[in-house]
């Protein structure tokens, strides 16, 4: 998918739970709906080149790219005042080139244990009710697996390294899940 710069095109910032996170919200898709990417590290721009041209930017340390947005992390030390400027001017040039955000080398990572009807279910929960909450904080969830009561999933984007993450994972994510999924005793991160 490759962005349509122009008139049009708008971005804006917001403030997620975790200090060294910002999500950047475009006016236009980055993804296909529901797919994600994660970089922890730089890549290739055949990976994506957004989050290359992110990653050039001193101090970038975490790229993650939603339908319409894109969540960078920094490093600690460093201060969004300094780095912000950067980043927008990357996240426009990036846009001006009107190049797709994931770029033909990209390999999505498909994580999936064992089906059944209670995998199903769990799945269902997280993919309709818990992704795009946690999505509107810059950040995702990846169901991993389920076995002997306990769910394994990964957090992504503004959720790595946050402050708040052990309570989002107990009481939001591991408490939705019991509540639709009886079989469901507990939520773990991987």
């Amino acid at each position: 998918m490759s962005l349509q710069p122009g008139l049009g095109f708008r971005m804006h910032a917001e403030r997620t739970p975790n200090p060294q996170s910002i999500k950047w919200v475009l006016s236009q898709e980055l993804t296909t709906e529901g797919s994600t990417a994660n970089f922890r590290e730089p890549v290739d721009p055949l990976v994506s080149p957004l989050a290359a041209s992110l990653f050039a930017v001193p101090g970038v340390v975490g790229v993650f790219v939603g339908s319409n947005f894109v969540t960078v992390t920094k490093e600690e030390e460093l201060e969004w005042t300094d780095l912000a400027q950067p980043v927008v001017d990357a996240i426009k040039a990036f846009a001006a080139g009107g190049e797709a955000a994931l770029g033909p080398d990209f390999q999505a990572t498909e994580v999936a244990g064992p089906g059944g009807e209670v995998v199903d279910r769990i799945r269902s929960v997280i993919e309709q009710d818990i992704r795009p909450a946690v999505a509107m904080d810059g950040g995702d969830v990846v169901f991993v697996s389920f076995e002997n009561g306990t769910v394994e999933v990964m957090l992504q984007g503004s959720c790595v390294g946050c402050p708040s993450s052990t309570a989002t994972l107990r009481f939001g994510i591991e408490n939705r899940l019991k509540e639709a999924v009886p079989e469901v005793e507990q939520v773990i991160q991987v």
